[in-house]
């Protein structure tokens, strides 16, 4: 992961911990899929319990894999939404 962004020079490196958030945002999306996916399988289109479940293992494992950095830039995205980092904003012009 680069330390820094290219553009804004937002520091990407924070204390250790911070990105425990996106394993939130990671999981969270990775059971609302399965939690309506597996029932409007089986129920709307009759797929087979047993492909369903071995088609779910797969995906509870590949997904967060491949979701994994897109989760990270979320949970920076809603870190900044919401608490902007102060070392963006402009110094003061007063002198006194």
């Amino acid at each position: 992961m680069n330390p820094l962004c290219d553009h804004c020079q937002l520091k990407y490196d924070r204390d250790a911990g911070y990105f425990l958030g996106s394993i939130y945002i990671n999981y969270g999306l990775t059971s609302l899929i399965v939690a309506i996916g597996y029932p409007l399988l089986f129920f709307g289109f009759g797929v087979a319990p047993r492909a369903l479940l071995l088609a779910g293992m797969a995906f509870c494992v590949l997904f967060p894999l491949w979701f994994f950095r897109y989760a990270r830039s979320l949970w920076i995205g809603f870190d900044q939404f919401f608490d902007p980092s102060q070392e963006e904003q402009p110094a003061s012009d007063h002198d006194g």
